[in-house]
């Protein structure tokens, strides 16, 4: 018969089962907070805590017009943490295959690979900080991360079964903020994405290499963005956080904030429609004459500052690592890297020298007809003359730079004698690097000092022979008569400006030292008019109703393995600066082995360069106001007149 209650048994077995429950969630609550606590935590901030990278805004590169030449772009690195994918998730994955652009099967095999059988050789696992993004798109530095870089993945620790759970895979690089705004409301979970920046060239081929590169890492590789690096890429910043299951940061756990300071902008001396007239130019002796490369620099004689500077061949900026294996030459920059035997452009050297030092006049005359003169007690073969033409006379110093003799030109080195010459060659820039900022790999150039010189240097170096420079070099020597006797350090950046848009610094003129003489830069610059005239070696350079002042070149190549000068094989330039009295622009135009495609099988200086300078100098004239002697005096004066002014 039951006696209406529970048994004493009963009783005591439920209280049994009561204090093993409490004394089991006791002992689970001990575990947790005090035996396995150090390493509970660790997992829960790996799982929480998250150190994210503010990446600086790189600086931009401006023309001396305010034009965008290289600039950084906003877009987002997304992927996918796979052990948060969800099946409720995947009627969704279509769309997000859509937007991300990738095929969805391939899509749908990044979701669901949640492993790795094997750790990457050299890889570590995360650990501490959940990993952010580096300028690349990658796992930050400074954070340990194991990253498998085919797959571009981001690994955890090996589980109990020795398999990597995948913690990250990218699935773009560079989506458009508004793409990553759609795929953010589509709300597949574990898909997320960092904004990070990547650098653009706005003008493609423009001005490449001046402008330069930096990589997928923001890595500066050559040109201002190397040079101007420290001024360009800014610092970045980071903030310490955590975040929810849902990637969203949790702000009240937010404990550290670091700001990330954006670079300045480099402001260049460098004109865009200026550098678009070179590089037009260029493209059309490749099209006419298909050399082997060829260099056009145009810069303000007054200030050495460069408003122009193009190689043929070049390169795409925003397509730089398409380049193949035989097309990495293009990277170079010809106009600092290459040398060559300048040709007769150097006999302003000699010439110069000697009408600085007061050993001759324009008006002295040399026989240049001899084939050997006497010279410090030995007999020297004097070189033979680059054309035909017969001289029946003794050559006055303006006959000799008019005619470009080289006959002349030894004789002028002679009576300046072998350590004077050389001084005078050092003192124009050669051997030795022009001061231009290093955009990468600029060249000494080769001179060899009069201790090593043979018997026929002093015969052959001041026409351009045994001797090589840069195409700059070369420039920068025209420029001390441009500039009336001083030689100007080459530059091309004109300011640095803060984000704000305040000048943090500028550059200006610099004199490197005085050469020659203003009086003498004046007569050589009234020599070199007769140049580029009927009279002279180059009437193809010749700009209507301006006073022209230039030199040819035509130089012979040294065949690589015998060693000897080719016939057919020649560097032909022109460099000349305008108006003579009063240069306001000086041109180089530089191309390299052009005689297959040149009439008679020579490319001559005169015929193959002198048209360019005179076709590029004819569009500076409108574009940089330039106004003729001639022109400015026969102006009428408005305000005597009583005309409007």
């Amino acid at each position: 018969m039951s006696k209406g209650y529970a048994s004493n048994y009963r009783v005591a077995l439920l209280a049994s089962f009561v204090l093993l429950g409490f004394a089991g969630i006791g002992a689970r609550l001990v575990w947790l907070h005090v035996i396995a606590r150090d390493e509970l935590l660790g997992h829960v901030e790996k799982a929480r805590r998250e150190l994210i990278p503010d990446h600086a805004h790189r600086g931009d590169v401006l023309d001396a017009n305010g034009s965008l030449l290289a600039t950084s772009r906003s877009v987002m690195v997304l992927g996918v943490d796979p052990q948060s994918e969800r099946l409720e998730d995947r009627k969704k994955w279509p769309e997000l295959a859509l937007l991300t652009g990738l095929p969805l099967p391939q899509l749908e095999s990044i979701l669901t690979t949640r492993y790795r059988a094997a750790a990457a050789p050299g890889s570590r696992p995360v650990s501490g900080l959940k990993i952010g993004f580096n300028r690349g798109g990658g796992p930050a530095p400074t954070v340990a991360a194991a990253v498998d870089p085919d797959s571009e993945t981001i690994l955890d620790e090996e589980d109990s079964q020795g398999r990597r759970p995948i913690r990250w895979a990218k699935l773009s690089e560079d989506l458009p903020v508004s793409i990553y705004d759609q795929i953010v409301k589509l709300g597949v979970r574990g898909v997320y994405g960092q904004r990070v920046y990547r650098r653009a060239y706005p003008h493609n081929e423009l001005a490449a290499h001046i402008i330069g590169f930096v990589n997928r890492v923001e890595n500066p590789i050559s040109g201002i963005e190397k040079y101007a690096n420290f001024y360009l890429r800014g610092q970045d910043g980071w903030l310490e956080s955590e975040k929810d299951g849902h990637q969203q940061e949790l702000a009240q756990f937010r404990t550290r904030q670091v700001p990330a300071a954006d670079g300045y902008n480099v402001v260049l001396s460098l004109d865009a429609a200026i550098q678009h007239m070179a590089e037009s130019e260029l493209d059309a002796i490749v099209q006419k004459y298909h050399p082997l490369k060829a260099t056009i620099i145009i810069s303000d004689p007054r200030t050495g500052f460069v408003l122009a500077l193009a190689n043929a061949p070049s390169f795409d900026l925003n397509r730089y690592n398409q380049l193949g294996k035989m097309e990495e030459g293009r990277l170079t920059d010809i106009a600092l890297a290459d040398v060559y035997e300048p040709g007769s452009v150097f006999k302003i050297v000699a010439a110069s020298g000697a009408l600085n030092d007061g050993l001759v006049t324009p008006a002295t005359t040399f026989d240049c007809t001899l084939e050997k003169i006497d010279y410090e007690g030995r007999s020297r073969a004097l070189p033979r003359e680059d054309s035909s033409e017969h001289h029946d006379h003794p050559l006055s110093v303006a006959e000799i730079i008019a005619h470009s003799s080289n006959k002349g030109a030894a004789q002028l080195a002679m009576r300046l004698g072998d350590r004077r010459f050389y001084d005078y060659v050092r003192a124009f820039g050669f051997g030795q690097k022009t001061g231009f900022p290093d955009l990468g790999g600029e060249s000494w150039g080769l001179l060899t000092p009069p201790e090593k010189w043979d018997g026929l240097t002093i015969t052959r170096m001041p026409m351009g022979q045994s001797v090589a420079a840069t195409p700059l070099q070369m420039h920068e020597a025209m420029s001390v008569i441009a500039s009336g006797g001083l030689r100007l350090r080459p530059q091309i950046i004109k300011q640095i400006r803060d984000a704000g848009n305040e000048v943090i610094y500028r550059f200006d003129r610099m004199e490197i030292r005085r050469v020659i003489s203003e009086k003498t830069a004046r007569t050589m610059a009234r020599l070199l008019q007769a140049v580029a005239s009927d009279q002279g070696t180059a009437p193809e350079a010749a700009i209507p109703g301006f006073e022209v002042a230039g030199k040819t070149g035509t130089a012979n190549k040294v065949l690589p393995h015998t060693h000897v000068y080719a016939d057919h094989h020649h560097v032909a330039s022109f460099i000349g600066f305008f108006p003579a009295t009063n240069p306001q622009v000086l041109i180089s135009v530089i191309v390299d082995d052009a005689d297959a495609y040149t009439p008679g099988g020579v490319a001559y200086g005169a015929k193959v360069a002198a048209p360019s300078f005179r076709r590029i100098g004819m569009e500076l004239i409108p574009y940089l106001h330039i106004r003729s002697p001639i022109e400015q005096f026969a102006r009428p004066n408005l305000a005597l007149e009583g005309g409007r002014r």
